[in-house]
């Protein structure tokens, strides 16, 4: 769960950081869905 939680945070920050457009925004989205989708499989 802490590894969830610091992945979060980490993807938070990114996203804050890094999106200036809506396909940036798009990118994170993904990036984030993919992480929770790792995390679920371990």
């Amino acid at each position: 769960m802490r590894h969830a939680i610091t992945v979060f945070s980490i993807l938070g920050l990114l996203a804050v950081a890094g999106c200036n457009t809506a396909e940036g925004i798009g990118e994170d989205v993904e990036a984030a869905g993919e992480a929770i989708e790792e995390e679920a499989e371990d």
